[in-house]
């Protein structure tokens, strides 16, 4: 990981003892600095006499409901210790806003690389075809754990998922509306309406991406995966569809990889990779592929509009969240654009 920037935003002399009492091993004292980059949970490398953390917390202030769930995020990496999927080794989580401000977790610290350009410059194609490789596979075991057997049987209701995101994400859409956005308001109308069958629940990450995932310093290996608030039990498709966004949107609209050269970087192609994640997880093709696309699109508006609505109130976590939340428009005209062009 690259050195974050210097932060003071965490009360040391409150969360020192906190961190005594309920981290295993912890000796102080302890230095904190606030990682850079991302719009959700704040979150801060810990330096102590006993090693490095990190901790992750809400952001201060008032917030939309059941978002920056930290405690979820705890919850299901706990679970997953020891699943084969990576995860980092959680210690200690603090619901009680007294100490900090907020309801925080502390984990452990994982060095390692983490890549923001999906299109990888400076790395030679073959090792981007290895990154890509195991960021497909970590996803393909993801959805291939038995969620109940891992103590998550009541981690989230699996029936109806996609109508039940469907509607979460237009509430949270209106709920931080600043202008009219002619495709959202026809979307909250389509989507409902054409939901397509259900496959067999899973654990779903939520927003599983390139930027939520901890490479091995020197490997094309996926060491951590971390950013778990949206997890829950649900429908795999629409999480793998969601991931698979990078290729839909260009890298001017949105973290995308969308027109590139597919062949000459080594990065697999749509196609490719789909075929790929069904192959490890036994599917044929996946039915109503669009459909989700057009889904993961409107969620991911919805999101940036809420991002937009928490930087007029001040309370963004990240300092370009002004210019992130303009983006929902485009996507969400990109979004109704392939609803149309389905002909339902």
């Amino acid at each position: 990981m690259s050195k974050p920037p210097p932060s003071s935003q965490l009360p040391l002399d409150r969360l020192e003892p906190w961190l005594s009492k309920h981290v295993p091993g912890f000796r102080g004292p302890v230095a904190a600095e606030r990682f850079s980059g991302g719009q959700s949970n704040p979150t801060y490398r810990l330096d102590a006499g006993s090693g490095s953390y990190v901790l992750r917390r809400k952001p201060p202030g008032p917030l939309l409901p059941s978002a920056h769930a930290v405690d979820r995020e705890f919850r299901v990496m706990r679970a997953l210790a020891g699943s084969g999927v990576p995860v980092p080794r959680v210690h200690a989580l603090c619901e009680d806003d007294g100490v900090i401000g907020s309801a925080f977790y502390v984990m452990e610290y994982l060095d390692g690389r983490i890549f923001w350009d999906p299109r990888l410059p400076g790395i030679a194609p073959a090792e981007r075809a290895a990154i890509f490789d195991s960021m497909n596979a970590v996803i393909a075991a993801l959805h291939s754990v038995d969620y109940a057997a891992v103590g998550l049987g009541e981690f989230g209701r699996p029936g109806n998922y996609l109508g039940r995101q469907i509607a979460r994400w237009s509430r949270q859409y209106r709920a931080s509306e600043t202008e009219t956005i002619a495709a959202m308001d026809a979307l909250i109308e389509w989507l409902p309406a054409r939901l397509p069958p259900e496959p067999p629940p899973a654990i779903v990450h939520g927003d599983y991406r390139i930027d939520n995932l901890i490479y091995h310093p020197s490997e094309p290996r996926v060491v951590g995966v971390f950013d778990w608030e949206l997890s829950t039990i649900g429908d795999p498709l629409a999480d793998f569809a969601y991931h698979c966004l990078t290729w839909r949107v260009t890298p001017d609209l949105f973290r995308g990889i969308g027109g590139i050269d597919f062949a000459a970087s080594g990065i697999p192609d749509e196609p490719a990779y789909v075929t790929a994640y069904c192959r490890r997880t036994g599917r044929g093709a996946i039915p109503g592929w669009e459909f989700y696309m057009v889904y993961s699109l409107f969620r991911i508006a919805a999101i940036l509009q809420g991002i937009a609505k928490r930087a007029i109130d001040g309370t963004a976590a990240g300092a370009d969240a002004a210019e992130e939340g303009k983006r929902a428009r485009p996507l969400a005209e990109l979004a109704w654009e392939l609803a149309q062009s389905l002909g339902q």
